[in-house]
């Protein structure tokens, strides 16, 4: 005998009042979360309008960097790597409880390839030393790389010793965050790339826009790039940053340690580097050395 259903569609069956009451509540939750901004792609949208805003970068008079200079840290890039820039790898776990703007600490930090001056990739040079703000900074000076205040909350690029609790996600490498004590561990200092050059520059004002060296100073190991390890981030394709030398057969350091603290153009536009051509960005030299510093 062929089945039949002995209800109406308007019948309803099973545990039908309890399952109405569990769309009912799951429906009041999310206009609630809604009405206070907790739904996921609200916090994306509210991460991407704040953290992606313009940055106005520093404008050098004479071609030197000093201490409260916002600037970028641009790598030219290499073999495997486009040209990136250090960033905020912030993502919507990263937001403090809304409505309070900001990011938490310790937050993560990539090479991103989206170089322009904005609240993500901006930094500020600070002073560990008591050197004064607007004073020239040095090459082998201490000082402190931190975000700008507001939604960035000024966290201080920081790194520490290896070891198999706290290293890099990918390379298992010397790991580089943001951190919000100013500790010795967030200090580092400007070396010239050329190692045959090294011991005239010491001691010598740092010029703004060209390729140097950005050393840890408890670890003594480079700011570098790796063109291996692509992060995938909510705003761009990315490089793991660690701290770590690459040298080459000549006890040279390699490209991925290559950095350049890019200021505004003569315009205020923008950064330096995008106002030129790559390829002499590349070639820029260091002016030669003054013996009366």
């Amino acid at each position: 005998m062929a089945y039949s259903s002995t209800y109406s569609k308007k019948v309803k069956v099973g545990n039908w009042f309890q399952e109405d009451l569990f769309e009912e509540d799951d429906k009041n939750d999310y206009l609630e979360k809604k009405e206070r901004g907790e739904l996921v792609t609200q916090k994306v949208d509210f991460l991407k309008r704040n953290i992606l805003k313009p940055v106005n970068l520093t404008m050098t008079n004479d071609g030197t960097l000093s201490f409260g200079d916002i600037v970028m840290l641009v790598n030219m890039g290499g073999e495997r790597r486009e040209c990136s820039a250090v960033s905020i790898r912030a993502d919507v776990h990263s937001l403090k409880s809304i409505p309070s703007d900001g990011i938490k600490a310790p937050c993560g930090v990539s090479a991103g390839s989206g170089i322009q001056a904005c609240v993500r990739t901006a930094f500020i040079i600070t002073s560990v030393d008591g050197s004064p703000e607007g004073s020239t900074l040095h090459f082998e000076q201490s000082f402190a790389l931190k975000t700008t205040s507001g939604f960035a909350s000024g966290l201080y690029l920081t790194s520490d010793m290896q070891s198999f609790q706290k290293c890099a996600i990918k390379s298992g490498l010397q790991e580089v965050n943001l951190d919000d004590s100013g500790s010795f561990m967030s200090w580092w200092k400007v070396v010239h790339f050329d190692p045959q050059e090294r011991l005239e520059y010491e001691g010598q004002p740092v010029p703004a826009n060209v390729t140097v060296l950005i050393n840890h100073c408890k670890t003594n190991q480079a700011l570098a790039v790796l063109g291996d390890h692509v992060l995938w981030t909510t705003y761009d394709k990315g490089y793991e940053l660690t701290a770590h030398t690459f040298l080459d057969s000549h006890k040279a350091e390699q490209d991925n340690n290559h950095w350049i603290l890019c200021t505004s153009d003569s315009a205020g536009k923008g950064p330096v580097i995008l106002s030129q051509p790559l390829s002499a960005a590349n070639t820029v030299e260091l002016p030669p050395a003054s013996p009366d510093v």
